[in-house]
């Protein structure tokens, strides 16, 4: 059996944020201005802010240039559209999705069912546990949801 979720690791996201901090305080074409990020743990809310359109792209850009680097998948974070502020400066808030919505874990059996593999898929809360008598359907599971796009990041763990 294994479990299908869709976890982000918290703390290589809170590095990254933090190397795009530093990148954003130390480079040229950002001082002097609005630009900043910030997260929001307990909410799972990341702002960022900038003077204007181009600025709050720029500070995106770098912001998800760190998360790849580090490995957190850009897919955990759905952006809201940017919003015109009073003082004339932007801003962009995006919110983490940590486990799997009751419609992505319906999707994600729906696939797995359609694959025609001896698994049984099942939602437990926020993961789906697949069990199979025989390892090789389980990985053929796993290398079928990978190639799949489900709008969120998916990782396979408790594999036994």
């Amino acid at each position: 059996s294994c479990d299908i979720v869709s976890k982000v690791n918290m703390q290589e996201l809170r590095n990254a944020l933090q190397q795009a901090e530093k990148e954003i305080a130390t480079r040229f074409d950002f001082r002097g201005s609005s630009a900043s990020v910030e997260f929001e743990e307990g909410d799972g809310l990341l702002k960022v802010a900038g003077d204007h359109h181009a600025q709050l792209r720029s500070v995106i850009d770098v912001v998800e240039s760190k998360l790849a680097k580090r490995g957190v998948p850009l897919k955990a974070f759905t952006w809201k559209p940017p919003e015109q502020l009073p003082s004339g400066g932007m801003k962009q808030s995006a919110s983490l999705q940590q486990g799997l919505s009751s419609e992505h874990a319906r999707e994600i059996t729906k696939a797995i069912k359609t694959l025609g593999l001896k698994v049984q898929p099942r939602i437990d809360g926020d993961t789906v546990r697949v069990v199979a008598k025989q390892i090789d359907d389980l990985q053929a599971v796993i290398q079928a949801l990978k190639t799949r796009d489900f709008s969120v990041p998916l990782q396979a763990e408790n594999y036994r």
